[in-house]
């Protein structure tokens, strides 16, 4: 029997190690990204590994389009695994100016509301059907914000409490959800963001950890030891002294 696979921001280094890591003989995989070469790309090298790709090129900010396409991919059967992965960052800048607000609102429609449109887009037929599994990757960042990037702590923030709700509500349903919370992962992204990034992982050794996660149906999927133990104390301390911690290490609103 065929796995259906959906993996959006499929041309990004999380993404594409994912698609990677999945691709195989018996596999269809559904690849989305914005751009064309790197997304022919990537479904070549799937190819390669014998799966079955299909592509599709879209913004995801275009939400009526992006809950058209997952309908129609669950027309006549729901899809087995949905890796909701397509994202962006901005910051405060060097000088802590400020996120501009046409960054800030792409990144909430991007990383947050693109998301959402997803899951109603391939929910119904899972319902129907009974069974699907749906990942969010959120971030370490949700835990607690870090004062150099707000807006994307904020849309991972809600991202990781979107599908904990989720998941509460439709286990009993047999739909697994599962929240993916990475570190630094080696990245133009990555090496983009401003403070430090400690135990930083390669895109493939991210998969392995997220495929195994994803396997065994982990609420949540979080590493690496020990950013995400301290991550989550970080969370749990009281706001002030979290703040100052973070000065300590470096995240600090003005250079």
């Amino acid at each position: 029997m065929t796995q259906r696979i959906l993996i959006t921001g499929a041309t990004g280094a999380i993404g594409g190690a994912l698609a990677q890591a999945y691709a195989a003989p018996g596999v269809e995989l559904h690849l989305q990204g914005r751009n064309g070469a790197q997304l022919a790309a990537q479904a070549a090298a799937c190819t390669a590994l014998g799966a079955r790709v299909l592509t599709h090129q879209q913004d995801v900010r275009d939400f009526a389009a992006l809950q058209a396409w997952a309908a129609r991919l669950g027309a006549d059967a729901p899809l087995d695994l949905v890796i909701l992965n397509a994202g962006m960052n901005t910051n405060i800048g060097p000088d802590g100016a400020g996120e501009p607000w046409h960054e800030a609102e792409a990144l909430i429609d991007t990383n947050l509301k693109a998301c959402m449109a997803l899951v109603h887009g391939v929910l119904p037929a899972m319902r129907r059907a009974g069974r699907g599994q749906i990942a969010l990757v959120s971030s370490l960042a949700g835990y607690f914000g870090l004062p150099v990037t707000p807006a994307y702590c904020a849309s991972k923030a809600g991202l990781k409490a979107y599908g904990e709700a989720l998941r509460g509500w439709l286990a009993p349903e047999g739909i697994r959800v599962n929240v993916i919370m990475p570190g630094y992962v080696h990245s133009p992204m990555c090496a983009a963001m401003p403070g430090p990034k400690p135990f930083v992982w390669t895109p493939e050794r991210a998969a392995r950890s997220i495929r195994r996660g994803l396997a065994r149906d982990k609420a949540r999927i979080s590493f690496p030891f020990p950013l995400n133990w301290g991550s989550w104390w970080l969370a749990v301390l009281p706001a002030a002294l979290s703040l100052r911690i973070l000065g300590w290490l470096g995240y600090r609103g003005h250079q």
